[in-house]
């Protein structure tokens, strides 16, 4: 059975699986009853730091437009635009035997596609989640809901997977940026 966390709790995840290596991290979601007349898309996306919390360049910002980081290790599955259906709502490979070394932490994180330009904001999203599956045996090892702490947050950073003495952990984030995916843009040194 999964573990499930709360807000700032870090977990083992390579230590207490030992030869885990390829994982499916999970990002799902649904939006309340909304009738401002316009779509609502959120994007699931990933920020690779090195050890001062940056990232090195745009080719550590995977996303739907970038779905895949320089060597493949991390891989986004693919975009999807209405959140429709039970599960995961988008979904990131990682192989963390192949994570490049410099990279330290792995964010992950939703944005509302313009969701500012949209009045739209993660007070108006339920049951949003993230959760880690071990890909060869299907088991869901790690569970994380974020439950209803927001309101005019258009970002968030549900989690981060980080290196601790060799190994891999997961630290449950839960923490909203106003400024959408450009706060997190500059926030991760990419403006």
């Amino acid at each position: 059975m999964a573990i499930s966390l709360s807000k700032g709790q870090k977990i083992d995840l390579t230590k207490t699986n030992p030869g885990l290596t390829k994982i499916t991290v999970g990002l799902g979601w649904d939006t309340n009853k909304y009738d401002g007349g316009k779509d609502f898309d959120l994007d699931a996306s990933v920020f690779c730091l090195n050890a001062q919390g940056k990232a090195s360049s745009e080719a550590d910002f995977i996303f739907y437009n970038n779905p895949k980081n320089a060597n493949g290790s991390i891989v986004h599955t693919g975009d999807n635009r209405t959140g429709e259906g039970e599960g995961d709502d988008e979904q990131l490979k990682v192989d963390l035997a192949a994570v490049p070394a410099q990279t330290e932490k792995i964010a992950f994180c939703i944005t509302i596609h313009d969701g500012k330009e949209r009045s739209q904001n993660f007070g108006q999203v339920s049951n949003a989640f993230v959760r880690i599956v071990d890909e060869q045996s299907g088991t869901e090892l790690i569970r994380y809901d974020l439950g209803e702490d927001f309101s005019i947050e258009t970002a968030v950073v549900v989690g981060e997977l980080y290196r601790h003495s060799g190994e891999w952990k997961f630290s449950a984030i839960g923490s909203g940026f106003q400024e959408g995916l450009s706060g997190l843009v500059r926030d991760y040194g990419l403006a």
